[in-house]
């Protein structure tokens, strides 16, 4: 207990009782434990990311793909003639008018890229065939129908091709091995042949996942091994773009293609899809999935049901806050038809247990299916409330409302979907009274014309207001479950269950996977046992944001474990039901938000809050909500940081973790100083000669963090991937039992040490100036780093030491 003045604490606050096991697998996981050891922990733990990216083409109007596609359009063509002829508003066709001609920075988020197929070798060739087929299973499959959508004849009469970035990616990999066809080691060629699937043509943004599952060594830990393993991974992405830029002739026709780690969807991007039919909207912007999946047009039709599908729930939403009294008069800005929350790009981190896939892989009687989902479920219903601790500490995506868009029908965004009414309310409330929007002591709202209020936020002086990790309410993270249908009591099928009654209500659609924070890897469908957290947004840094939020992730993970099997944990601790489940959620997004307190029942039946809250202080019974117990998001973030040091002392231990709890105090108690979301907001900030973002109109703060993210973060990044991968290549040589590679490397470097190499081809590509062979090289020198990684994951697996699969399968929805 910390020590301090506390208000006595409410008379149900009373010590957690252990209790007998209601289901199977606490008992299980009892025996597992003493047999095996720590579930999830340093020698049981594996983990693999999914990493989404923004994409860009910087060049010109004329040349770049994006507005020439929209120009060549029927919609656009047909949008001329209805304003020809008095049918379609001027000032529609003026402000797409406008988008196309007024770029000043020339670059065109999420645009394709056009260049001539003669670029690409003849091996690129026949992967881009093979992947234009509609079952690439099938050899003898026929192509797809919107084929014709990737190929075109330039005007100088040559013939070309026009691709996403995402699946662009792919193409140069494979272009690398197929240039070298004669040159390259076999193995080596065989081994980047077979990362191309690695490489994701999904959603809006390119995706990539982890090239080899990672395992901790006690050097290092869970947390920096697979913070080294995804800058690995964003280095080398970095290094096939700027080739593509160059091979394929790119940057010599105007267009120069660009990938880098950014949360929202771009400010350009919204503006256009204010102008445009949300069918028109999906034909520009959601990816044609190319790669990744055998039946690409199947996976195609199923993001654009994704988009549709979330459109209509956020129109739904008006309707909710209607109900919830939010709304409470008929005068509403409507949500555009289009929604555009599947741009928001974020990380996934799935950790897997090396015990439990074994158990279930064998049929073993101690760890069956039943218990697996039992135990799953409940472990991340307790996950769930360490949830905050993530939040804004370790990555974030800041962001700046101004007063004219703080209408809640848009500022809400899916929460209306995630929260009852009660916590809904309750945190719009404290919201509004957090934001700049108060003149002469009383608060305003925005009437609905922008003009109108942004003219009054000039004259008024309202800021708005400024949000750590708007990501997290801008995209559905996990739908609120029903009365009837929990997703989370353990029983078989009970997602399934709650999808079909979201879809009855409108708000989701049966035939999509159900959206959650944390998201169970069920070994009969995906190859392990374990746990996906889709709670991240960006990561400031691999070697402390990424790695530290990994090892507490696994700590959690471990201790949630450690509960149900030792301290008897059991559903009835926390009961399924809306309210229970939307009040330990609001927390989460009350950090999100930068809300300083929340509330929650006197009464409340959920016995592991009661038990953290035992720890928190400076709680008060609240005056405006009777029954309610006022709460400080800061304090309840520092009681899991109590109980955690206090539960799970051996976990801390085993893991070597007690350096990082001390760096999330840091980033709780300073966050302006320590925390990414204030390290963000204030390098954006300082962009704009400012030192508080709340002194920028939103508009010039949001594209600032633009730019930020697309220039100085991007740079950050690989001088960072460069410096964790250093170390490896320069301990390649007797890493590498082939002969063939080894002499092959030493030719490549000439007669440099691999790390010296290195370090000299990476200044260049920091500096810009890494091109032709050498950039080859560079690229070759981390393909081999990824293939001796892989034959190292193999020798594990071989001698019982690895997790025995390939590395974790994702899928955005």
């Amino acid at each position: 207990m910390r020590s301090g003045n506390t208000t006595s604490k409410p008379d149900n606050l009373v010590r957690l009782a252990r209790t007998e096991s209601d289901f199977t697998g606490t008992a299980s996981l009892r025996r597992i434990s003493e047999s095996h050891g720590t579930l999830f922990g340093e020698n049981d733990v594996t983990a693999g990311s999914e990493t989404e990216l923004q994409a860009a083409v910087v060049g010109s109007s004329t040349d770049v793909d994006l507005p020439s596609a929209i120009e060549q359009s029927r919609f656009f063509a047909n949008l001329v003639k209805r304003t020809a002829s008095g049918e379609a508003p001027e000032r529609q066709m003026e402000r797409l008018r406008s988008f196309l001609d007024e770029n000043p920075t020339n670059v065109w988020e999420n645009s394709w890229v056009r260049f001539e197929l003669q670029h690409l070798s003849p091996y690129a060739r026949r992967v881009l065939n093979q992947d234009l087929q509609a079952d690439k299973a099938n050899p003898q499959s026929h192509p797809r129908r919107d084929r014709q959508r990737f190929s075109f004849t330039s005007l100088a009469g040559k013939e070309s091709v026009r691709v996403p970035i995402s699946y662009l990616i792919k193409l140069a990999l494979a272009d690398v091995s197929g240039t070298q066809e004669q040159h390259m080691p076999a193995a080596l060629r065989r081994a980047a042949q077979g990362l191309q699937k690695f490489f994701l043509n999904d959603n809006t943004s390119p995706e990539t996942i982890s090239f080899n599952v990672t395992s901790p060594c006690r050097e290092n830990g869970q947390g920096l091994a697979l913070a080294r393993e995804s800058a690995q991974r964003y280095l080398l992405t970095q290094l096939l773009v700027e080739y593509a830029n160059e091979r394929f002739a790119l940057r010599e026709n105007g267009q120069e293609a660009l990938v880098y780690c950014a949360p929202h969807p771009p400010q350009r991007q919204k503006q256009l899809n204010d102008l445009i039919p949300d069918a028109f909207y999906r034909e520009l912007f959601m990816s044609p999935c190319l790669s990744g999946w055998d039946r690409g047009e199947e996976k195609h039709a199923y993001m654009k049901l994704c988009h549709q599908v979330l459109s209509r729930s956020q129109l739904n939403a008006v309707a909710k806050l209607r109900e919830a009294g939010i709304i409470t008069r008929n005068l509403v800005v409507l949500p555009n038809m289009s929604n555009i929350s599947l741009a928001n790009n974020g990380v996934h981190v799935s950790l897997g247990s090396k015990t439990l896939t074994s158990l279930l892989r064998n049929n073993s009687d101690t760890y069956t299916v039943e218990a697996e989902k039992q135990c799953a479920d409940l472990s991340i219903k307790i996950q769930e409330h360490f949830l905050p601790l993530f939040v804004g500490s370790y990555s974030a995506a800041p962001y700046r409302i101004g007063f004219e868009h703080f209408h809640p029908e848009k500022a809400l965004g899916f929460l209306p979907h995630e929260l009852d009414f009660t916590h809904l309310r309750m945190l719009w409330r404290r919201w509004r009274k957090k934001a700049d929007l108060k003149f002469c002591g009383r608060t305003i709202t925005p009437f609905g014309p922008e003009w109108f209020d942004s003219s009054l936020s000039r004259m008024c002086r309202l800021r708005g207001d400024m949000v750590p990790d708007f990501r997290l309410v801008d995209y559905p993270l996990g739908f609120l479950s029903t009365a009837e249908s929990p997703a989370l009591d353990g029983s078989r099928g009970n997602q399934e269950r709650l999808c079909a009654d979201l879809d009855s209500m409108g708000v989701f659609d049966a035939r999509m996977s159900l959206y959650q924070f944390i998201k169970m890897r069920q070994f009969s469908s995906i190859g392990f046992s374990g746990f996906e957290g889709r709670y991240y947004s960006l990561f400031g840094s691999f070697k402390t944001d990424m790695a530290h939020a990994v090892t507490l992730q696994q700590l959690i993970t471990a201790l949630s474990f450690k509960y149900m099997s030792q301290d008897g944990f059991t559903h009835r601790h926390i009961p399924d039901t809306p309210p229970v489940e939307s009040e330990r959620r609001q927390i989460f997004f009350a950090r999100a938000l930068d809300l300083p307190t929340f509330y929650v029942r006197r009464n409340t039946r959920n016995r592991l809050l009661l038990k953290i809250m035992r720890r928190t202080r400076n709680m008060r019974n609240s005056r405006r909500y009777p029954g309610y117990i006022r709460i400080y998001v800061k304090d309840y973030c520092l009681a899991l940081l109590e109980l955690i040091q206090n539960d799970a002392q051996d976990l801390i231990e085993e893991l070597g973790c007690a350096g990082m709890l001390g760096d999330l105090w840091h980033r709780i108690e300073i966050p302006e100083q320590y925390a990414t979301s204030g390290r963000l907001s204030r390098d954006i900030a300082s962009k704009c000669g400012h030192s508080r973002a709340l002194d920028i109109p939103a508009h010039e703060f949001n594209a600032a963090a633009e730019e930020h993210y697309r220039t100085d973060l991007r740079h950050a990044h690989i001088q960072e991937a460069l410096e964790l991968l250093s170390p490896d290549i320069g301990v390649l040589h007797s890493r590498i039992r082939d002969p063939e590679l080894k002499q092959w490397l030493g030719r490549l470097t000439e007669g440099r040490e691999l790390d010296q190499s290195f370090i000299h081809y990476g200044k260049k590509l920091t500096a810009g100036r890494l091109e032709g062979q050498q950039l080859l090289n560079m690229i070759n020198l981390v393909l081999s780093s990824v293939y001796t990684d892989g034959k190292s994951q193999e020798d594990q697996t071989h001698t019982g030491g690895g997790y025995a699969g390939s590395a974790p399968v994702y899928r955005a929805c």
